[in-house]
């Protein structure tokens, strides 16, 4: 790697490492989208408003041909310096891209670091408040991304009127680095808009995997967690394919399932909600598969049961002792090593006691 290798462009690298082939997933997709670009520059080109057609559309039309010539010889994708798989991400955001990361200018590493870096703080914007006090309900949650940006989705969305319902959301998009990031907030853009129209939690999940389903490629999906929480004790939760919530309470840990096919896979999919009914102290966990999947000794896995364990132990603790206590178990179970993956936990606790709304960082 050149010196001039940024920590942004080393954390991208990274975190394409298991990153599926690009025929695989994306390829028709930017088919489509370099046909697009070609129509609108040769439409741009022969406007009559244009009296001659300036250099720099000419020099993109060249550009759109060589990448769908490379589609056809299938070279598309790969790097024309040292013949590896140019980063999926960065394909996507620029199908005209023809170098790896590590085979970039000093200046065009600076400029991508610089990029990645504003991209993290336009994420980290997005978070909710750490922490929210709402009616009966104490909520906390710990997000931890590996790299710079995230693709775990994280939101709790206080209704406008006095007689509406909080909603929590936990997710986790396909894939890792900027083309997960960007996935992570459309879904945060399209669940607040769809909550503001006050619809139940039924169609709102149904509508927001139509929606995603028609608005990403094949191959890009999420899980989710999507509930609300009522006045007096009760949480209503669909689950698009998402680990098992948590119901911690004083005679154990129920797993609540899945309840429907992760989002983004079929449009026409439909999602049943649950119900539940949580006593004062009792708390609902949700998390990402970075704190079930993360290893320890010898590769094993932290698992949904040792979370579970860990986190029966905490019952009646204020939501930030009882995140901080499971975040240590697992970090004492990794042994320090480095994340793998984005880690989301987050933490709905039933006080028992109305305080009406309240948070703090």
């Amino acid at each position: 790697m050149p010196e001039s290798d940024g920590a942004g462009a080393q954390s991208t690298r990274r975190s394409e490492a298991k990153r599926p082939s690009m025929p695989e997933i994306t390829e028709p997709y930017l088919r489509e989208q370099l046909e697009r670009r070609r129509q609108e520059l040769r439409r741009a080109m022969a406007s009559p408003a244009l009296d001659a057609a300036p250099a720099a559309l000419a020099e993109l039309l060249r550009d759109v041909d060589s990448a769908l010539e490379r589609m056809d010889q299938g070279t598309f994708g790969i790097c024309e310096a040292c013949h590896d798989t140019i980063e999926r991400d960065r394909l996507i955001s620029d199908p005209l891209t023809r170098l790896c990361l590590d085979h970039l200018s000093g200046p065009e590493q600076r400029a991508l670091e610089g990029d990645l870096e504003l991209a993290s703080r336009i994420q980290r914007g997005l978070l909710p408040q750490k922490e929210l006090q709402f009616r009966d309900w104490h909520i906390h949650y710990e997000y931890r991304p590996s790299g710079l940006v995230s693709g775990d989705y994280c939101d709790l969305i206080v209704p406008a009127g006095q007689d509406g319902k909080l909603i929590f959301l936990v997710g986790d998009v396909t894939g890792k680095g900027v083309a997960a990031s960007l996935l992570m907030t459309h879904l945060h853009a399209m669940f607040r808009s769809l909550a503001a129209v006050e619809i139940d939690l039924k169609q709102l999940v149904d509508t927001g995997n139509r929606i995603f389903s028609e608005s990403t490629i094949a191959g890009q999906y999420a899980t989710l967690i999507c509930g609300s929480a009522g006045e007096f004790g009760e949480v209503e939760i669909a689950s698009a394919g998402h680990l098992p919530a948590l119901l911690v309470g004083r005679n154990g840990v129920e797993q609540l399932g899945s309840t429907g096919l992760p989002l983004g896979m079929f449009p026409a999919a439909r999602y049943a909600v649950s119900s539940a009914r949580l006593d004062p102290g009792d708390s609902l966990l949700l998390y990402t598969d970075g704190i079930s999947e993360a290893q320890g000794d010898g590769g094993t896995e932290y698992g949904v049961e040792k979370l579970a364990l860990v986190a029966g132990e905490q019952y009646g603790r204020p939501p930030r002792e009882f995140l901080a206590a499971c975040m240590r178990d697992l970090e004492t179970f990794s042994s320090g090593a480095r994340r793998a993956d984005d880690q989301t936990l987050m933490l709905i606790h039933h006080t028992g006691s109305h305080t009406g709304v309240e948070s703090a960082v």
